[in-house]
């Protein structure tokens, strides 16, 4: 093979030799892609979820909830809700302060944590005063798909808290990355969006 021969396979098209390729950058984050997949499949169980629990209601003879199971605290928890569309408003604040300016994102990021972690007690609370009242799991089918539905939504609440204060400490350190806090946005807003429509279908 002629020296001809070998310059003209490694040069560009311009005749110039080509260099190393660089690597691509992805459109969307490796890590933003697999939270955004794991939510796109947990957003299919609480429809299924959803769609039982509407059959069921729509199934039953007479008044809803059951004869004799308390109805829920519609009101009360319409105050968590506020405080958990909040913390979503919170986080977005956050967001876009650690675009310009990182260590101005920890009050809101904090705040959204707050705003959480109120939510989670808030159920807790109400949880302890329906089963003193006589809804439980096993009570009806009412109780049981309020627990199942509600309490997994409690789960991934805590999960997504539990997130949240990585990525605050992460903070903290200096070390965090504008993937990871996405990542984390991306869960976090699944469980503020998915709220209201529980709400609503289970509350009300």
């Amino acid at each position: 093979m002629t020296t001809h021969t070998i310059r003209a396979r490694t040069a560009g098209p311009s005749g110039v030799p080509a260099g190393p390729s660089q690597p691509r950058t992805p459109i969307v984050p490796n890590g933003v892609l697999g939270m955004l997949i794991f939510v796109i499949v947990e957003a299919m169980m609480f429809a299924g979820l959803i769609s039982a629990f509407v059959i069921v209601q729509a199934a039953a003879v007479g008044s809803w909830p059951p004869p004799g199971q308390p109805r829920l605290p519609a009101g009360e928890t319409a105050i968590n809700t506020v405080a958990l569309l909040l913390s979503g408003v919170a986080l977005l604040f956050a967001q876009r302060s650690f675009r310009s300016e990182p260590a101005r994102a920890l009050r809101p990021l904090l705040v959204s944590i707050l705003l959480g972690a109120f939510f989670v007690l808030f159920q807790g609370a109400e949880w302890v005063a329906l089963i003193g009242r006589g809804l439980t799991l096993t009570s009806s089918t009412h109780g049981s798909f309020f627990y199942l539905i509600v309490g997994m939504h409690g789960l991934h609440a805590v999960a997504a808290l539990g997130l949240l204060a990585f990525i605050a400490w992460r903070l903290q350190q200096g070390r965090l990355t504008q993937d990871l806090l996405s990542a984390g946005q991306v869960f976090w807003y699944f469980v503020v969006g998915l709220w209201p429509i529980l709400y609503i279908q289970v509350y009300l």
